[in-house]
């Protein structure tokens, strides 16, 4: 048992619990906490943000990147409700963080002292975990707490500490008791769910598998059920990279992040597996079909759309049992005609990223980003029409990891998430994809890729306006009121603030852009890069609902659909199935 701080000992749980960097700013409310971390500062390194948010956006941009608590801290008042963003979007996205917020110093407490706040009930909805520890010796222990109960429910807990008591004396003694990041469980396949399975997949003439963020750890296990029994695959938005991206059989997503072999081949499916997620999409889907759902949570069978086959298992185990059933199955005419589909729609995005009428295409400034990215490489993507871009068509068929704010949908997450993931993985090339009204709400924080030498590729799609909000407001017939805004010299204040600024506007300055900068990275370089791309406002093609089918819509709605998405040279699913049956 050693004496030191209790702002120190709670530092010493972090180390335990191998966390080895956290983010906020310092203040009056707080500077004893963050004293003790400092005295751990050659295993605890604190990050620097400009801006509480982006601290609290990072650290959940680290749980879900790798799989471990993140930590932010904010001082009373306006620090703690900066963090609210960043701990919303873990509550929704399902990911373990743990928030350190100050509090006035015990004597001062409910004197209406400056920055004072009830902060407690401010957590009421965020989390069950909202503690305010009320004596010294508590903060290491509610510390190790609420990390494991981030860990247990995957979700954001708040630890509450006055100053004055991080900042007094405590014997301490480090935990014995293990750090168990997961459930000590054993994976039982029930056999006759997987017979039950099989025998509805060998009655589909068109089966198809939708496959979420439970399956993340089943890419091997994904790709032998779609090789053997010849289904195409989708995936939710977030769960982009489980089906390598270039595989034939991979389909995209569906919605307005997806693509149009994703929507065609779920609408013509008779059977849907929907496997290791709760997606809410789904209830759009068809009726008069079968569906499957595979899930290890209770809560979550059954919530979005009514189900014929429940399977309460982990997805993972349940395919690898799967795979065994059964002989396989040579491809159908109904995945020949889907692979077809994707080929013409991957051609039709090449189209669109060529054409500079009117301007740089933000499709082209994703394919270059594709073309020179790394195999391991690391994406933060923002919230709008970028988004929709980037997960079209950037490559996640190796190892390559994005984060994405999923569920909160709060933009200016990519440059926090850069952020996060070069200090997560700081051998591995980082890019932060965003627009330019999501990168205006965070861009100080250049200023923290400058400071801690992070050589991010931040790449800003500048088009002057909400876009994906424009979209909403022009399918409603509404004026696009409050949409637009200025541009600016991203590329300038890039290198005022220390950074590498350069801007392109066309396929030759693009693609000079790339060549630069892997010069400098063949060279060491340890500063930040801005791409400020000036692109064409082009509304990306809204793939939700798509009415080509001449099978199922007039003529004047397929022509309709067609003028306003430029789809003049794609067949519909139905024609291309017709010809694969003949």
């Amino acid at each position: 048992m050693a004496k030191m701080t209790a702002g120190q000992a709670l530092a010493k749980v972090l180390v335990s619990w191998d966390i080895d960097h956290l983010y906020g700013i310092t203040a009056d409310s707080i500077n004893n906490t963050v004293d003790g971390l400092y005295q751990e500062r050659d295993k605890l390194h604190y990050i620097q943000v400009r801006h509480e948010e982006v601290g609290s956006l990072a650290a959940t941009a680290d749980a879900k990147l790798t799989g471990k608590v993140g930590i932010s801290f904010g001082s009373a008042g306006p620090g703690a409700t900066h963090l609210f963003n960043g701990l919303y979007d873990a509550k929704m996205d399902h990911a373990p963080v743990v928030a350190i917020v100050g509090q006035s110093a015990t004597p001062i407490m409910n004197t209406y002292f400056f920055q004072e706040m009830d902060q407690d009930p401010l957590f009421v909805d965020l989390t069950d975990f909202h503690k305010q520890v009320t004596n010294p010796d508590q903060i290491p222990y509610v510390m190790d707490e609420a990390i494991r109960y981030a860990y247990r429910t995957k979700g954001p807990a708040v630890i509450i500490i006055p100053d004055d008591l991080a900042g007094q004396e405590i014997d301490f003694e480090p935990y014995k008791t293990a750090k168990v990041l997961n459930s000590a469980t054993t994976q039982i396949v029930d056999q006759t769910s997987v017979d039950a399975v099989y025998d509805l997949l060998k009655q589909a003439k068109h089966p198809v598998v939708w496959a979420g963020l439970g399956m993340k750890d089943a890419r091997d296990e994904l790709v032998a059920f779609s090789e053997k029994f010849s289904v195409p695959v989708l995936t939710t938005a977030p769960a982009t990279g489980i089906m390598p991206t270039d595989h034939p059989n991979f389909m995209g997503s569906r919605g307005r992040l997806g693509t149009k072999p994703a929507f065609e081949v779920t609408q013509a499916a008779d059977l849907i597996i929907l496997a290791g997620t709760n997606y809410p999409f789904s209830r759009f889907l068809p009726k008069g079909i079968k569906f499957i759902q595979i899930n290890n949570s209770v809560e979550d069978l059954g919530k979005q759309h009514d189900i014929d086959l429940t399977v309460l298992a982990d997805a993972k185990a349940f395919f690898a049992k799967l795979n065994e059933a059964g002989a396989p199955i040579a491809p159908t005419a109904f995945l020949r005609a889907a692979r077809k589909d994707k080929v013409n729609w991957d051609a039709w995005l090449n189209k669109v990223a060529d054409d500079e009428i009117d301007g740089l295409a933000p499709e082209a400034v994703i394919r270059a980003i594709k073309d020179y990215s790394h195999d391991d490489a690391v994406f933060g993507l923002d919230v709008g029409n970028n988004l929709m871009w980037s997960i079209r068509q950037l490559p996640f068929n190796h190892n390559q990891k994005l984060s994405m704010s999923a569920w909160f949908g709060t933009m200016g997450y990519a440059l926090p998430a850069s952020i996060a993931a070069k200090l997560s993985y700081p051998e591995r090339q980082v890019f932060s994809v965003a627009g330019d009204g999501g990168f205006s709400m965070v861009m100080q924080d250049i200023l923290t890729q400058v400071q801690y030498q992070l050589p991010i590729i931040n790449v800003v799609l500048e088009n002057k306006a909400f876009g994906y909000i424009q979209h909403e407001k022009l399918t409603a017939n509404q004026d696009p009121y409050g949409i637009h805004f200025i541009g600016a010299n991203w590329a300038g204040f890039a290198n005022d603030m220390g950074a590498i600024g350069i801007k392109v506007s066309d396929g030759q300055s693009l693609k000079a852009a790339f060549e630069q900068i892997a010069k400098l990275e063949a060279a060491g370089n340890t500063k930040p890069i801005l791409i400020d791309a000036k692109v064409k406002n082009q509304d990306p093609v809204d793939t939700s609902f798509m009415p080509i089918d001449p099978d199922q819509f007039d003529q004047a709605t397929i022509e309709t659909y067609q003028k306003q998405s430029n789809l003049f040279d794609q067949p519909a699913f139905s024609e291309l199935l017709k010809r694969e049956e003949l």
